[in-house]
């Protein structure tokens, strides 16, 4: 069982506008709604890979029932915690004209400790041993930094699997507790690290001192040039894939939904990070946050270029 949380998702509405102006009239061309935030895209991405898993969170209002109706009428299993306060709504504005994607985001609704708890509860009993957690995204403003630290410190006394894609001080206190698989960017592994990267293999070096001090597995995005990925002896590193970009949210999320799914599969290391190359370079050619199908997937799959660091 992989079971995602997002403490603070979003309605997505992308939309497609040409020739994007400030402080001018702009005409959409087209527009998608999307329910979102990063562990609900994590699970998205799962169904497409043909793994179920449970999406867990905090919703509210409307917006929020939207976003339940939408996972239900994709067959992705939920149980959220019901605030009374509107999740948010998110722009994405895509300009095919000038490539570019711009994000405006909502900040997310401030909620109570009892409604955290109330979450961690739901993960708690749906999670037994080695199954695997993922926790994505932002917390709610005025939650504490350590709240997935705490989370993956009394989720490990239950032998499950703990895979942590935060930024900021939730990153930092989040390594703190050993969680099983961490996704920083090379941005956010220099924070972790306190260095000024200049080269891959600084942050290779870097990524192994995080698991020796007991990270179970570090991957490090490198937007469209890859990743890399660092578990036990392995560091290695994928080269991005040339495709046709329509969207770049959710590149990230796809990535570790493919670790989620090849750690459940009991995949090879090296093969779970292929297809998490494949996988993530499939996900900025769909609209929104809309996971690619299968066989696109399957044809990047056999364009993938790995080497050993």
């Amino acid at each position: 069982m992989i079971i995602t949380v997002t403490l603070t998702p979003a309605l997505d509405k992308t939309v497609i506008l040409p020739g994007f102006r400030v402080d001018q009239v702009n005409r959409i061309q087209s527009l998608r709604l999307d329910p979102g935030g990063k562990g609900i895209n994590v699970s998205k991405v799962l169904l497409s890979l043909g793994a179920d898993s449970l999406a867990t969170g905090v919703l509210g209002g409307g917006t929020g029932r939207y976003i339940e109706n939408s996972l239900r009428d994709m067959g992705i299993a939920s149980d959220f915690v019901w605030v009374k306060e509107e999740t948010r709504t998110n722009l994405k504005v895509v300009d095919p004209q000038e490539h570019t994607n711009t994000d405006i985001n909502e900040p997310g609704t401030p909620v109570t400790p009892e409604v955290i708890e109330a979450v961690y509860r739901k993960v708690e009993a749906a999670a037994g041993p080695g199954d695997i957690v993922v926790m994505a995204g932002k917390a709610p403003s005025g939650t504490p930094d350590t709240v997935f630290a705490d989370w993956i410190t009394r989720l490990r006394g239950r032998s499950v699997r703990t895979y942590l894609d935060a930024d900021a001080g939730l990153l930092i206190e989040g390594v703190k507790a050993g969680p099983s698989l961490i996704k920083p960017n090379d941005v956010e592994l220099g924070r972790l690290t306190g260095e000024v990267f200049e080269s891959v293999g600084e942050m290779a070096r870097a990524a192994r001192r995080l698991v020796q001090e007991g990270i179970g597995a570090v991957v490090v995005s490198l937007g469209s040039d890859g990743a890399l990925f660092v578990a036990g002896d392995q560091a290695l590193r994928g080269y991005g894939l040339r495709v046709p970009v329509q969207s770049t949210v959710g590149a990230g999320d796809s990535m570790m939904a493919a670790m989620a799914y090849g750690a459940a599969k009991g995949m090879r290391f090296r093969d779970t990070c292929a297809l998490a190359l494949a996988v993530s370079a499939a996900a900025v050619t769909t609209p929104g946050t809309q996971p690619a199908e299968k066989h696109v997937v399957d044809e990047l799959l056999r364009q993938v270029q790995i080497e050993e660091i």
